[in-house]
């Protein structure tokens, strides 16, 4: 018996719609976006979507199914495109048939995402099509073709990547700069887009670095702004430490701007990295009004340091700054040179607050035995030195403008004329870098000139300070005219550098480098 074979053609189902007598219409979506908040984009933007509203509209197997539009979003990842991946839910959801966009370099250019979302969209059977390159994804060559024109499309936003990265290199190379100031405490713009002071937030910025060299520590600077309900730039409460620690580190708060601080390590992902010398950096000096003087900013970053690393005792252990009392990382053992911290002591419901030398603390009495020493009696030591000093005013004023004429011996001492060998051998850079030549030994140089530069900066801005301390002292002490009563945390922050504990008496220096001993009473 002989078999007859009957060819059913296959009925292809496009989409959620359920085959049934009467064909439906196709729900299809179109999806634009554009790259830029610039007004042509813009402009765009509104033509993409009234476009496909008519597009779709005027197909009468079709109805419009929704618009979804991203403006101004990258499309090198999906991440933030809000309006894609509601698009993607909705078709998940069954409520989108089809897919309509204007180009592959419009859906994605990250190859790896466009083709993850096209075989997504197909397992539910539903296409996406692109009009520039006449594309139906459920089309038999669909993805073959797709693939080659996604990999272009990845191409083609590698290339723009890199224009962007040139021009970006050649302003920095001519100097201009580019900062948000949305965001940026102290400075607006003017008409021309150049940075100008903002005199209210200026002085914001003063008070930061004014109280953390007076020594106290970025919590306690932030408390103060949040307890006088001071804002921060982003309109913010909230002052949190690492915010205050960019400020007092930023230096376009002295008018200078070093360019190309973070680097773009993936043009996909658009990820950004702190720049270590792996691409050029560019620092442009005096490029706009300072509103922290040069010296000030380097004494902060002196502070910074010596807060970073202070080490004490024997063994030099890294002990952690703290800045909670005035005499708190200031008060040292003469056994073993360890810091002394503050301790309070209940016992048996008796309550005293004592400062112990911190290896004994740590390691007892056979590492180190210098004495308990009572807070009061701290005080009174240091109240006793400074009315030592007021009760020999004169003397004192005779030795502060000694020590003011030798700092001003030390800052004319000559320096070398660093700034003009640093111009010399960036344009030599420049030179070899446009020619594609060898520049090692140069980079080297540079970097040991801005070395021994970072270096007279630091001493001037040292000798700055101790100048300011003595300045301080003298203003403190002919307008003082009477002994000081009680101890007072705001006056020892500002006048004492450093109490060192002996078994007989205590050592206070001044930060104006006088020093008074104390006998101690037992």
């Amino acid at each position: 018996m002989s078999k007859n074979i009957t060819l059913i053609p296959a009925r292809k189902t496009i989409g959620n719609a359920v085959q049934e007598e009467e064909k439906p219409k196709l729900r299809v979506a179109a999806y634009c976006r554009v790259s830029t908040d610039s007004d042509e984009q813009a402009t765009s933007y509104e033509t993409q979507k009234e476009h496909y509203t008519a597009f779709i509209q005027n197909n009468p197997d079709w109805k419009l199914a929704g618009i979804f539009a991203d403006d101004g979003i990258s499309g090198c990842n999906t991440k933030k495109r809000d309006e894609f991946n509601r698009m993607i839910n909705e078709c998940l959801a069954g409520n989108i048939d089809m897919i309509v966009t204007k180009s592959i370099s419009r859906f994605a250019r990250n190859t790896l995402d466009c083709l993850k979302f096209i075989r997504l969209l197909k397992e539910k059977n539903i296409p996406v099509f692109f009009e520039k390159e006449n594309i139906n994804t459920m089309d038999t060559k669909g993805e073959v073709l797709l693939t080659i024109m996604a990999s272009l499309a990845q191409q083609e936003s590698q290339s723009l990547s890199q224009n962007v990265k040139l021009g970006l290199q050649y302003r920095y190379q001519n100097g201009q700069v580019q900062v948000n100031h949305n965001r940026f405490l102290g400075y607006t713009k003017d008409e021309d887009g150049h940075l100008i002071i903002e005199p209210a937030e200026a002085e914001i910025v003063k008070r930061i670095y004014r109280e953390y060299l007076q020594g106290s520590s970025l919590k306690q600077i932030g408390d103060g702004l949040e307890a006088d309900g001071i804002l921060t730039a982003a309109g913010n409460r909230k002052w949190r430490p690492e915010a205050l620690k960019k400020i007092l580190q930023n230096e376009k708060y002295i008018g200078d701007a070093l360019l190309q601080k973070t680097y773009t390590v993936d043009f996909l992902t658009k990820k950004r990295v702190k720049n270590n010398g792996i691409v050029p950096q560019y620092y442009v000096t005096d490029n706009h009004e300072a509103i922290i003087p040069r010296d000030l900013f380097m004494r902060v970053q002196e502070e910074m340091q010596r807060r970073a690393n202070l080490h004490s005792g024997k063994d030099r252990k890294k002990r952690v700054y703290s800045s909670k009392y005035a005499l708190s990382s200031i008060v040292y053992c003469s056994k073993c040179g360890d810091i002394f911290r503050r301790i309070v002591w209940n016992n048996r419901g008796k309550h005293s607050v004592v400062w112990r030398c911190v290896t004994r603390i740590e390691s007892g009495p056979n590492a180190c035995d210098a004495d308990t020493i009572q807070e009061t009696e701290l005080q009174e030591a240091v109240v006793k030195a400074i009315n030592s000093i007021l009760a020999r005013k004169s003397t004192a004023i005779g030795v502060l403008q000694e020590n003011i004429e030798e700092v001003l011996k030390q800052e004319n001492s000559p320096a070398k004329d660093i700034d003009s060998q640093l111009e010399e051998l960036q344009k030599q850079l420049l030179q070899k870098a446009n020619k594609n030549e060898q520049y090692d030994s140069l980079v080297e140089q540079i970097y040991k000139l801005r070395e021994e530069k970072q270096k007279l900066l630091s001493d001037k801005a040292e000798m700055e300070g101790i100048k300011q301390s003595i300045y301080n002292m003298k203003a403190f002490l002919n307008s003082q005219m009477t002994d000081i009563e009680e101890f007072n945390e705001e006056l020892v922050r500002r006048l004492v550098e450093k109490v060192t504990v002996y078994d007989d008496r205590f050592e206070v220096e001044l930060k104006s480098k006088l020093s008074v001993d104390i006998t101690r009473s037992k």
